[in-house]
């Protein structure tokens, strides 16, 4: 019999999703049920919160009421819904919680986070908890997903610690970005059930890191690529974490996310003005006319495009492509940048655009299918993250024949080899400091070999595309092991 597992996630693609965690979910959830043998049950349970935003669903499996323990309602418990979904290889179970739930943003709104955050996605996890108790079948593992599930963490030692069904669960912490941690003061402990000096919280604490609290109490914690797990442990990158993960040992992994070659796969994506391979590249060029065209550039100028899809942070380097950029349009490049987020960050986009229309577009929003077109239009991707625990972006380009320009951080140092160190082998350009002059000499190196051309740009495209970065036959097979090590450790802690 296969380990039951349990995902419990804020985002979840195609459902709800702002960033690369609703990639990871969604994606490692039906590569686990792909996997050959019966090593996990299937199919995996994804529990995500059911905000205003989620699609209806086509059909709806069931429906189960759970009373939760609520420490905002009056009699002291809530009654929340769990509609179970049929999803692509995996269960779906939106929590549908209005009062936590149905509102403008996932997080927040204009204003900033929502001051209840705490609450909300602490009566997430106890829902899901309450509604795994309830069917009575003993869970094996309960995979947390980033600060939003830490609560549920919390909940199993102090709340369910003798409970035969998530009592003995095991529990894996996935990090997908250090960068956030669900702080909560003191003052909104209650919104938690929790106080301090109840033997949960100490009596002087200055309130909870929910993200430390999943990587404190978890058998085993891993972030998205071993490149970002070695730099966690460091004070520049672990973000005031990197003691405790310290202090876990080999029990503090890095596992390298895949990609679903069959979602990207530029010999079958619809969304493209013309279909290719890695031995018939010719459709590429039909891409990239097709690109240029629909953001008013001209599509017979040779002169290289450069593509940036992301979320606008200061994180993403989008700053460092907009000190770079008037450099790099003396030198003929064009730019196509796709992403929505800090406005400021897109002001220097904004003014470039009004100023040059038929060399800079900037397309702010979240688009999906754009984001294919300008995989596969580009003649180069930019990813200048300043910190990258893993990166998608940079996968998907070289899937699409789109060399990649990455700064040598995280994930991107172990997906992306640099051509001019190691031109047999290389797939991109890489540079070493996240700085103007940085991304700058690594595009000149990318453009001068875009500008060469010929067999030696071909078998470039041709080696990035051939990499293989599935996630059934690399990853998903390693968060088995992690699971069953994670088991065992548990197994051990209850029996000592």
């Amino acid at each position: 019999m296969g380990l039951r597992v349990v995902f419990l996630a804020a985002e979840c693609e195609p459902w709800a999703k702002t960033g690369g965690l609703a990639d990871v979910v969604d994606a490692l959830a039906r590569a686990l049920g792909r996997l050959p043998g019966r090593a996990v049950e299937r199919p995996v349970d994804v529990f995500l919160p059911r905000y205003r935003t989620v699609p209806e669903p086509p059909r709806v499996a069931a429906e189960t009421v759970v009373r939760v323990p609520d420490p905002r309602a009056p009699a002291g418990t809530s009654d929340v819904t769990v509609v179970d979904v049929p999803a692509d290889g995996y269960r779906l179970r939106l929590v549908d919680h209005p009062a936590a739930f149905d509102r403008a943003g996932f997080y927040g709104d204009a204003a900033g986070d929502y001051a209840d955050n705490a609450w909300r996605f602490g009566q997430f996890c106890r829902t899901a908890l309450e509604a795994l108790r309830a069917e009575g079948r003993p869970v094996d593992v309960v995979h947390l997903h980033d600060w939003h599930t830490g609560p549920a963490a919390i909940f199993r030692d102090a709340r369910y610690a003798d409970d035969p069904i998530v009592g003995r669960a095991a529990i894996v912490t996935t990090i997908h970005n250090l960068a956030y941690h669900g702080w909560t003061p003191r003052r909104q402990l209650a919104q938690l059930g929790l106080r301090p000096g109840d033997g949960v919280i100490a009596a002087d604490a200055e309130g909870v890191d929910l993200l430390g609290q999943a990587i404190e109490r978890a058998e085993l914690v891993n972030t998205v690529s071993p490149g970002y797990a070695a730099e966690a442990l460091t004070p520049a990158f672990g973000m005031g974490l990197d003691g405790t993960l310290r202090s876990l040992g080999d029990r503090f992994i890095g596992i390298l996310n895949g990609l679903d070659n069959t979602v990207w796969d530029p010999s079958t994506d619809a969304d493209l003005a013309a279909t290719y391979g890695p031995d018939a590249l010719g459709g590429k060029a039909a891409c990239r006319a097709d690109l240029l065209t629909r953001v008013g550039f001209d599509s017979s100028d040779p002169g290289p495009v450069l593509g940036l899809i992301g979320r606008l942070d200061p994180q993403k380097g989008f700053d460092l492509l907009a000190g770079a950029a008037t450099q790099l349009l003396r030198r003929g490049a064009r730019l196509v940048v796709l992403g929505s987020g800090h406005p400021e960050l897109a002001d220097p986009f904004r003014d470039l655009a009004a100023r040059q229309p038929t060399r800079v577009a900037l397309l702010e929003r979240f688009d999906r299918v754009m984001a294919r077109r300008i995989y596969a239009g580009s003649d180069l991707f930019l990813m200048p993250s300043r910190f990258e625990p893993c990166g998608q972006g940079q996968m998907i380009a070289l899937r699409y024949g789109t060399p990649p320009v990455v700064h040598r951080t995280g994930g991107l140092a172990d997906t992306v080899i640099d051509v001019s160190a190691h031109p047999r082998t290389g797939t991109g350009f890489v540079f070493d400091e996240p700085t103007v002059d940085g991304l700058v000499a690594a595009c000149e190196r990318a453009i001068g070999a875009h500008r060469s051309g010929g067999a030696g740009w071909v078998r470039l495209q041709r080696r990035g595309m051939a990499v293989d970065f599935d996630w059934v036959t690399g990853s998903a097979p390693r968060y088995v092991e992690a699971y069953r090590r994670a088991v065992a450790i548990r197994d051990a802690r209850l029996a000592g």
